[in-house]
């Protein structure tokens, strides 16, 4: 069997990091720490480290919004999202219990109690440096997290979730100085204030490059078009679109970009969408299903509009497979990344199987191309839809492994909805798959 030496995931070096950057701001904590005694100042001390680690996470949160290739490509776009959202939900806990304690400390100093903490907060706004920045960031804050929980945005539409997002950057900028103008532990240690500088500085600019000036090159390099819109099935369009130079925009088979058409109602909306067919001098492709407003609008979309990019993302691509055989397994629109790594992963006849779930066989995005490619290529393709009578077909342990004996050999690339996905997952798991070989990545971001 051919052995294929996988491009490593920076995953387990960037968390050793981060836990060693937490590890130094408890230090930080530490040696400017006298010994106290009361309630009051461990309250007052417990307020300090919530608060200090508060401000750590926070320069992760906007670290993780960046879309630092090194995370997108290599460790993964989904992934990094849910780091971004646990570690947004650790701050968020970190920040109210830095308000809560902190306050309820100074009112125990002044002789007010728990009950005093309302009005402890209040004055604190009105008289302490920067408190009234601090105060607007955390409700910021707080409105983010409010909107990202998972009933709340399942209401919300999402270009409205998206925008509120936008708002951390605000909420960091109106805390930052917060941080640096209240306390001890940066105005007695400027080795650890030149420190907490670097560390938003260097965030701040990764964040101005990838996000703001990158794109602009790109686009600006490119000038991007849409060529022609194509009807694939009921309410799944193809995109054509054109451009200069594209093959130099580094994008692979299985990569997405975030999607920016510049027609009427569509201007202020930007939406991932995998690339549907390998990437071409001068032609890039995306097919979409109908699902909200936006991708339902692709449909209409005039020749010539202007189209903006930014990108390429995501890891699931050729750069991950370790074993000569690789069975791609797609459900529902998730067929797109699949049709393109189904085209390009080199192998010889036999080595590649691409398996494509969907409710009929109407919903069979692009089958005639992958039936084209699967002859050419000497490549099995296998479809699982439901019997008339609308019962699902079994995609299980046992059904996977009589239709390909030797799976706990393959390398698996799987995209699809979520409950699909990990159906799909603990079957191949199931079946002998390894999980270090299975890949996938959801884009419900």
């Amino acid at each position: 069997m051919r052995r294929i030496r996988p491009r490593r995931s920076p995953a387990v070096p960037l968390l050793i990091a981060v836990w060693a950057g937490a590890a130094g701001v408890l230090w930080l904590w530490w040696v400017n720490t006298p010994a106290v005694t009361g309630g009051d100042g461990r309250i007052l001390n417990a307020g300090r480290i919530t608060g200090l680690l508060a401000g750590y996470l926070m320069a992760l949160v906007v670290l993780q919004m960046a879309r630092v290739p090194a995370l997108e490509r290599r460790v993964g776009s989904d992934r990094v999202a849910r780091w971004h959202a646990m570690t947004g939900r650790y701050t968020i806990s970190l920040v109210l219990a830095h308000l809560f304690l902190t306050m309820w400390g100074y009112a125990l100093q002044s002789g007010a109690g728990l009950g005093g903490i309302v009005r402890q907060t209040i004055d604190s706004v009105d008289q302490l440096p920067d408190m009234g920045k601090a105060a607007i960031g955390t409700g910021l804050l707080v409105l983010i997290a409010v909107v990202s929980i998972g009933p709340v945005r399942r209401f919300i539409p999402y270009d409205t979730w998206y925008h509120v997002h936008l708002l951390t950057y605000a909420a960091v900028f109106l805390t930052f100085w917060h941080q640096l103008s209240t306390g001890n532990d940066f105005a007695v240690e400027p080795v650890a204030r030149t420190v907490w500088y670097g560390l938003y500085g260097s965030v701040t600019a990764l964040l101005l490059w990838y996000r703001v000036l990158s794109p602009i090159r790109l686009n600006l390099k490119h000038r991007m078009r849409v060529e022609a819109v194509v009807e694939e099935t009921p309410g799944i369009v193809s995109v054509l679109i054109s451009g200069r130079k594209l093959h130099r925009m580094g994008a692979e088979a299985g990569h997405f970009f975030r999607w920016r058409f510049l027609a009427p109602g569509m201007r202020f909306s930007s939406h991932p969408y995998s690339l549907s067919a390998a990437p071409r001098p001068t032609m890039l492709r995306i097919t979409v299903k109908a699902i909200g407003d936006h991708s339902a609008g692709l449909r209409d979309l005039e020749p010539g509009t202007r189209v903006w990019a930014e990108g390429p993302y995501g890891a699931l691509t050729a750069q991950r497979r370790s074993r000569g055989k690789v069975l791609l397994v797609a459900g529902g629109v998730g067929i797109t990344p699949m049709r393109a790594l189904f085209e390009t992963l080199p192998g010889a006849s036999g080595d590649i199987t691409l398996l494509y779930r969907a409710n009929s066989t109407q919903d069979l995005a692009l089958w005639d191309e992958l039936a084209s490619i699967a002859e050419e290529r000497g490549a099995r393709l296998m479809y699982a839809v439901n019997s008339p009578d609308g019962e699902r077909p079994d995609i299980s342990a046992d059904s996977l492994t009589r239709k390909l004996p030797d799976i706990e050999r393959h390398d698996v690339f799987l995209c699809g909805p979520p409950g699909f996905a990990r159906q799909v997952y603990d079957a191949l798991r199931g079946a002998g798959v390894p999980a270090r070989r299975i890949h996938h990545e959801s884009f419900e971001m």
